[in-house]
């Protein structure tokens, strides 16, 4: 509130003997309507002086502190604006106010170019309910304001209720109700010369904000201000040249202001003489003047005298009426030019250009204005630019600072990058990020030599932190697309960045409770995934065996993984499909052996292995049992073995005392057991649909085994033991794998899980409502679950029931059957007949037609989704399957439990000579394909291919 006490403005009352008194008229005032606007107003004298209305705007009334200060000036009664002009200054009026928090000053009442000012406020007010408001600030003479005294009052209004009323105003004028805040300024003149009175406090006050520093008073920066002018007299003539700030002129709004633009543009485009000037300027003011017939002679040279004047201010541009959204680049440049041009350069002058443009994203004119060779630049200069162009995502200047010479690791370092994360918009894991944790002193306590392991305790260093892949990450994490782009290209390992990219943003889109923002993340994830190929094709043309190093290469930025780790656990099919991956992947599937042998010799070889003497197999080495593609064919073989003897000893040779037969099936299985255990790492290993199968296979065997070692229960034993072999016989599916037809279509099987939930509602939903109708009380569990369930099913394939009508007699009825529905004396069922019918009808519609065809619609769609990307997928699929085989013993089961037992013992005695090494790569070769690579030669390759690749996508 702002209380008489607390003033020192004072009005006049008495128009020819003026005293002072303190004001009467202050508050807040409403404006009725629909909308019921309101704002704040207050009655000043006009030698008010600027610092009490300056502390009044930000004390009392806390507006903040303006960054820039936008006065405009013009035609104080109703012009016409063409539309599209109209368009262009209330966009880039409001674009430069909303970004910078400017506040703009005008006229403040309903007419003219104030009025303009007021629609644009109102429609960017319309439009985001959720923005901070635009400050407009109205600076009015109180005598010419129509309905004045509803303001009035010794106490303050709050609020005072205020009519805009247009028809009985006169020759005074009404507020602008668009306005937030209005400054009343009073002379103690008369009605008829109050027009102009509020002029001399307006250019003080506005002198005075353009003195006050920036931000904190640490900076030396000063306040801009610009001047806008549209239409305009000769008033508008005079304040131009008087208030002496950097000026923009409106051309197209007409009179004075289009005098003005036409003079200046033709001015700069041609070379003429101060004559010719003054005859310029004289012809264009005779057309102005044409309408003020009560001009002479003397006001007529003294208006071209001041058009002179205004063509000497450096900091003058005029903005084009056909160019749409340059009001903003006008006022930018304007500014540029008065810093250009002031008297006392400051050595941070720069500073102020270059937050303008970075607030108004105006990439051009820094380039133009300020990053020029004038100046040289050292990276800290630029770093708390670097901050804003990245928290206001300005993916333009980061570029453009990045080219003039700011260091990334310099830039980024652990306060900078935790400021970048805090700062991040709104996120659904940004909790997360707050956790701090406090880096751990790591130690190597052993180290391998050629007599064995040797204690030492050397202290590993932390991570040194990656500038490039810090910032790529954290553009990535808020799904920027732009802002990655610019920081993917800062990577150097830029194939594993794009690739880890890829699988953040899928991750992300999994655990997004946004509509929309999953979609975004899938397509950047996508487009990262084509800038991982991009890159690699180019390395794959370039150079095949240093680009298939790159795949296994080891990334210490990334978590010391590979790019085919990566492309794996991202699920980038189209990754792994590109030939220079599966050629790789060809490689580690033959081992030691060439890729060019046929499958049949391969084959003939692991039966008689003294063939590998001869030249019947083109091999290196002794690796021909070690090869994924032999350790396969090896598995598959046992695989079927085992089913046989599953099978042999079900049917044939399952007796009270386990058999010789038997006993083997139970060891062949403990060889099994062993090996998924040795496969299984928690987080991954049950993401795998066959490894679930392996697990259930396993229990179930383990069940049986229980049951059948119990003499009482030996039967049920087998029954679990014949159901796990269903289990183990599905396990079969995982080798289709390896067929490039038949692989894809194992993930049809996904959607009968899909469609079987929906049969099953509709199923047991008839199913309970049947029963209940036609049988009273049955007890019997296994009626109940046949009645309920199984009849219902049978339903669908034409076995129609006989119980639901009239025609079922009680002499149908059986004690060892299913109970009878219930009857009447007459033998006559009780239930409504016309019921059951009806739900049988509902039920086979739903049941047999629209599900079962619903059913052939999933698949039919399927199949084709599949059929059309078979390669791809197929390929992915291989890549999978080579993973497994390359990392499995050598030995198949059951002959595996050899590799196990030295792994076992391995680990126990913790002791390793160098001959056993051998050993080890022969029996079980290591988890991971991966090598070192010369990280610089490596990042020279892939610089030279990532610079082949950019063209692509610009």
């Amino acid at each position: 509130e702002y209380s008489n006490t607390d003033n020192t403005d004072e009005v006049v009352h008495n128009e020819q003997h003026s005293h002072r008194v303190p004001t009467d008229a202050f508050g807040d005032v409403s404006f009725g309507g629909s909308w019921q606007k309101t704002g704040k107003y207050v009655r000043v004298f006009t030698d008010t002086k600027p610092e009490v209305l300056y502390e009044l705007l930000t004390t009392q009334w806390e507006l903040p502190r303006p960054n820039l200060l936008i006065s405009v000036t013009g035609g104080a009664k109703n012009f016409y604006l063409k539309s599209n002009l109209k368009k262009a200054f209330h966009r880039g009026l409001i674009k430069v106010a909303q970004t910078t928090g400017a506040w703009i000053i005008t006229g403040g009442t309903n007419a003219g170019v104030m009025r303009h000012v007021g629609q644009a406020v109102r429609d960017y007010a319309l439009s985001n309910t959720k923005q901070r408001e635009i400050v407009a600030i109205g600076v009015a003479p109180w005598r010419v304001i129509h309905n004045r005294d509803k303001l009035v009052n010794e106490e303050g209004c709050f609020p005072a209720q205020y009519v805009i009323d247009k028809q009985g105003q006169g020759n005074m004028a009404c507020l602008d109700d668009n306005h937030s805040h209005f400054l009343l300024v009073d002379d103690g003149t008369s009605d008829k010369n109050a027009y102009g009175a509020e002029i001399p406090l307006r250019t003080q006050l506005e002198q005075y904000i353009s003195d006050q520093t920036l931000g904190n008073k640490a900076t030396t920066i000063k306040t801009p201000v610009v001047c806008v002018a549209l239409d305009g007299g000769y008033g508008t003539l005079k304040v131009t040249i008087t208030k002496g700030i950097p000026c923009v002129i409106l051309e197209g709004s007409g009179r004075i202001a289009d005098v003005i633009a036409r003079v200046f543009k033709q001015r700069n485009t041609s070379t003429t003489d101060i004559d010719d000037f003054n005859d310029l300027i004289d012809k264009q003011m005779n057309k102005f003047l044409e309408e003020y017939k009560k001009f002479d002679q003397v006001k007529k040279k003294d208006c071209n005298i001041k058009v002179s004047e205004v063509m000497m201010v450096q900091s003058m541009i005029c903005a084009g009426k056909d160019e749409l959204g340059v009001l903003d680049v006008a006022i930018l440049d304007a500014l540029f030019k008065a810093s250009k041009t002031s008297e006392s350069q400051e050595d941070n002058s720069w500073k102020k250009q270059l937050k303008l443009a970075i607030d108004w994203n105006r990439v051009n004119s820094a380039e133009t204005e300020i990053f020029t060779e004038d100046r040289q630049w050292t990276s800290s200069d630029l770093h708390w630019a670097m901050t804003s162009a990245l928290v206001g995502n300005k993916p333009d200047f980061v570029s453009l600072l990045l080219e003039y010479g700011v260091c990334l690791e310099d830039f980024l370092d652990e306060a900078t990058l935790c400021e970048l994360y805090q700062k991040l918009p709104n996120c659904f894991f940004l909790y997360k990020l707050f956790k701090r944790v406090e880096p751990k002193e790591k130690y190597r306590r052993k180290e391998l030599h050629k007599e064995g392991f040797r204690d030492i305790k050397e202290k590993i260093s932390p991570t040194h932190r990656i500038a490039g892949r810090d910032l790529f990450l954290w553009a990535v994490v808020q799904n920027n697309k732009e802002l990655s782009k610019i920081a993917w290209d800062q990577c150097g390992d830029c194939i594993s960045a794009a690739l880890a990219a890829s699988k953040i943003l899928k991750k992300m889109a999994e655990e997004s409770i946004d509509a929309d923002e999953p979609q975004e993340m899938l397509e950047l994830a996508s487009h990262f995934e084509d800038r991982a190929i991009g890159v690699f094709s180019n390395c794959y043309k370039n150079d095949e065996e240093r680009a298939q190093k790159l795949l296994v290469r080891i990334s210490r930025l990334w978590g010391k993984t590979t790019c085919l780790r990566l492309a794996l656990e991202a699920d980038n099919k189209k990754f792994v499909a590109e030939l220079g991956v599966q050629d790789l992947l060809t490689q580690i599937w033959c081992g030691e052996l060439s890729v060019h042998n046929p499958v049949w010799r391969v084959l003939v070889c692991m039966v008689f292995f003294p063939l590998i003497y001869t030249k019947f197999l083109v091999f290196r080495l002794l690796g021909l049992y070690c090869a994924p593609q032999v350790k396969f064919y090896g598995n598959i073989v046992s695989y079927f073995a085992f089913l046989f003897l599953f099978a042999y000893v079900l049917m044939v040779d399952f007796q009270r005392t386990p058999s010789i037969a038997e006993l083997v099936l139970y060891f062949w299985l403990f060889t099994l057991v062993s090996e998924e255990i040795r496969q299984v790492r928690p987080k991954v290993y049950i993401q795998e649909l066959w490894n679930i199968l392996d697990v259930i296979s396993i229990l179930l065997f383990c069940l049986g085994l229980a049951f059948r070692l119990t003499t009482k229960l030996l039967y049920p034993g087998k029954i679990i033991l014949c159901i796990d072999f269903v289990v183990f016989c599905l396990r079969l599916m995982a080798i289709f794998t390896i067929n490039r037809t038949l692989g894809p279509k194992i993930i049809i099987m996904r959607d009968l899980f899909f469609f079987m939930f929906l049969l099953s509602i509709w199923v047991v939903a008839y199913g309970v409502a049947k029963q209940g109708i036609l049988i009273e009380n049955d007890n019997r569990l296994d009626w109940i679950m046949r009645g309920a369930i199984y009849e219902p099913y049978l339903v669908i394939f034409g076995n129609f029931p006989e119980n639901v009508d009239s025609e079922w007699r009680s002499a149908q009825c059986n004690p060892l059957k299913p109970k009878c529905p219930v009857l009447n004396e007459k033998e006559m069922p009780v239930f409504p007949e016309w019921l059951t019918i009806v739900m049988l009808c509902v039920y086979l519609l739903f049941a047999n037609i629209l599900l079962i065809n619903l059913l052939i619609a999933i698949f039919n769609y399927t199949f084709e989704e599949v059929h059309d990307n078979t390669d791809r997928i197929w390929k992915f699929q291989r890549y999978q399957l080579i993973k497994e085989y390359y990392s499995r013993p050598a030995p198949p089961p059951p002959f595996i439990i050899l590799s196990h037992l030295y792994l076992f013992i391995r680990k126990l005695v913790n002791n390793v000579t160098l001959c056993m090494k051998h050993i080890e790569e022969f029996c079980c070769q290591n988890f991971r394909y991966e090598v070192f690579i010369n990280n610089e030669k490596t990042s020279e390759f892939l610089t030279s291919c990532f610079n082949l690749n950019v063209s692509r996508f610009q």
